[in-house]
């Protein structure tokens, strides 16, 4: 079955920030089989971001192939993903239903600093 792709547009005031350090991600850990980009076949990591939007924060984890990661990635730098995906997914597990979306890049650029909105830059210069 295809899965969805839907990409994810951002304002210009959201700030992403490393929460962890880029883990590998598993297709299945107990064999030691690593998941990879299905197109590449580049080996896949696992990145949490702080996504901090306006008065709200929320910690997601993206998916980033290899080549994506750039070097000095490490927690407390501020990132901008490239070509964001949410992919919704459902699964049947045990007699239940599970769901939820996953996401994805194509990499992650290091950026200087948080980007402020132009009001409140304006508030603190009062």
């Amino acid at each position: 079955m295809p899965m969805t792709f839907i990409r994810v547009g951002l304002l210009d005031s959201t700030n992403f920030m490393v929460g962890t350090p880029p883990v590998p991600k598993w297709k299945d850990q107990e064999n030691g089989v690593r998941a990879v980009d299905r197109e590449t076949g580049e080996p896949m990591f696992v990145v949490t971001l702080f996504l901090m939007e306006d008065d709200r924060a929320e910690a997601m984890k993206i998916t980033v192939p290899a080549g994506g990661l750039p070097n000095g990635l490490h927690p407390g730098r501020f990132v901008k993903p490239v070509e964001l995906f949410a992919i919704p997914w459902a699964r049947i597990f045990n007699d239940s239903l599970q769901e939820g979306v996953a996401f994805r890049c194509a990499s992650l650029d290091l950026v200087a600093g948080p980007t402020v909105p132009q009001d409140a830059a304006e508030s603190a210069a009062a």
